[in-house]
């Protein structure tokens, strides 16, 4: 036996210094544009500004608002999309296992059997004086070695697919709080306007009742009453569209947070908070914008997802060269007969396979890996382009919702002042009730407006804080304990779930996340 082991030994230790002695397809290459790593906007400049507080991963600590933060810390928990996200994490590492299992030997078939046998004689078919027991056992071993990097190939593309799933994950938790920060204020925009559609209304309800007094009376005519009738009714009538909203904002709070629709006690109207839309003039940024943007998760996702591309054209290539395996047999064999031997067989030797004549399958799945690739390099392109977009859009719209802020401010102010002249002139009789009804008018838009206007400067903010990749980052696990139970219950999943977030990394530094 030993003379047949040393010599298999030999040729298992040289096939360990041969595996994946070459790797065919193409190394990758990030594709990094010359502008993506100098970009800026002036727009950008103009809102931002370079500091450590807050920390652009929990950037709305900048709003100060208690309830908010609550409601981050909620949707981290429960939220379902960013659940699946973290799923498909756990989902890639598996897949990565996978991969990772194609460099070592596989065991191909195993059999065992027992067999009765009874010989027939002369006097008849005597199974109990001529019967006897046959025993056998075996099992085949193949070993592919990867001479061409197939295996190696596709354990860089899984490894790349994974860290682009932890991007997406990264990506989800960025996306989730930048909706429910808009939708929080969202929320306290309608809020805020109800509460000017309601004081107006009983403004201009006072007007109406005095009209309607003078008019019987004899004292004015009915086209004043018309008039503020119809401008009390359209006050109201915007009262009930407004409530909407706040009950939709409200029902959208509830999904991002992982609850079914119904009240949100940690968000009802505060009185002392109920028309005050916070104005935030600077973003924080802890770096330049052409750095975040390229670190943005959708950004880094896209470039995994290149990476993973590039190495699955080596996968498809190794397919023109032969194949190179070592393949081994141990089989034992016994007899209950007297006299008879047991049997102890090694088989082992190499096996070479080689597919010339594929009519050009093999040479045009290459082709297809190649344009795939090609396709996710645009996608890259096309990704940073549009999170620039997103990046200076935001900027831009900020910067005049600032500017609009000073401006209708002062405009409420003037629109305030002219309803009081009015309403002095009209007592005293040197001017109509027209002029009231548009002091009231202009007064309700000049509010309406400015509240208005608040709520997108709070948006613009938001938007640039996601743009810029803000937000990436939950202190709660890529799984929950409940569904971490759950899933245990039905598979052994080792330690895979246990996995915590890994730092962010570029493709062109990773390493394989599994062995």
């Amino acid at each position: 036996m030993s003379a047949i082991v040393r010599p298999y030994s030999l040729v298992l230790l040289g096939a360990a210094c041969l595996s994946g002695c070459a790797r065919v397809g193409p190394d990758f290459q990030p594709q990094h544009e010359d502008w993506s790593e100098h970009w800026s906007s002036t727009s950008i400049e103009q809102v931002t500004e370079q500091g450590v507080e807050p920390d652009a991963r929990q950037w709305w600590a900048v709003f100060n608002d208690g309830n908010l933060e609550a409601l981050m810390v909620e949707a981290d928990a429960h939220n379902g999309d960013l659940k699946i996200a973290g799923l498909r994490v756990i989902e890639a590492r598996a897949q990565l296992g996978i991969a990772v299992a194609g460099r070592y030997p596989q065991v191909q078939q195993a059999n065992a059997d027992v067999l009765y046998s009874a010989r027939k004689r002369s006097d008849g078919f005597n199974t109990r004086s001529g019967g006897y027991w046959q025993y056998g056992a075996g099992f085949s071993i193949g070993w592919e070695l990867d001479f061409w990097g197939r295996f190696s190939r596709a354990i860089e593309s899984a490894d790349a697919s994974f860290f682009a799933s932890q991007a997406n994950r990264d990506d989800a938790l960025v996306l989730l709080h930048a909706q429910v920060a808009d939708t929080y204020f969202t929320l306290r925009t309608a809020e805020a306007r109800l509460r000017i559609a309601r004081e107006n209304a009983r403004l201009q309800k006072r007007s109406y009742d005095i009209t309607q007094k003078l008019f019987k009376s004899g004292e004015s005519d009915e086209l004043d009453l018309q008039q503020a009738k119809t401008q009390y009714l359209g006050t109201l009538s915007s009262i009930p569209d407004l409530e909407s909203q706040i009950v939709l904002a409200r029902h959208a709070l509830c999904v991002l947070i992982g609850r079914p629709p119904g009240p949100l006690p940690e968000v009802e109207v505060q009185p002392d908070k109920s028309g005050v839309i916070p104005l935030v003039d600077r973003a924080v940024l802890q770096d330049v914008p052409a750095d975040l943007l390229l670190r943005r998760p959708d950004v880094r996702a896209a470039e995994f997802q290149m990476a993973a591309q590039s190495a699955l054209i080596g996968v498809a290539k190794a397919d023109l060269y032969p194949s190179v395996s070592l393949l081994g047999s141990l089989v034992w064999s016994a007899s209950s007969l007297t006299g008879s031997p047991n049997t102890l067989a090694v088989v082992g030797g190499p096996s070479v396979t080689w597919n010339l004549f594929d009519h050009g399958k093999i040479t045009n799945n290459v082709r297809v890996q190649d344009a795939r690739l090609q396709q996710a390099i645009v996608v890259y392109q096309n990704t940073v382009r549009e999170a620039a977009r997103e990046a200076d859009d935001a900027a831009t719209a900020m910067l005049a919702a600032l500017q609009r802020d000073t401006i209708l401010h002062d405009a409420e102010a003037a629109a305030r002042r002219s309803l009081s002249l009015a309403n002095t002139i009209y007592r005293e009789g040197y001017s109509d009730f027209q002029r009231v009804l548009d002091a009231q008018r202009a007064l309700f838009a000049q509010q309406d407006a400015y509240i208005v206007n608040r709520g997108n400067a709070v948006g613009s903010l938001i938007a640039l804080y996601k743009a810029v990749g803000g937000g990436w980052y939950s202190d709660q696990p890529l799984i929950d304990p409940a569904t971490r139970q759950q899933m245990q219950h039905r598979t052994d999943w080792g330690d895979l779930l246990d996995e915590t977030n890994t730092p962010a990394v570029t493709p062109h530094s990773s390493g394989p996340a599994s062995q």
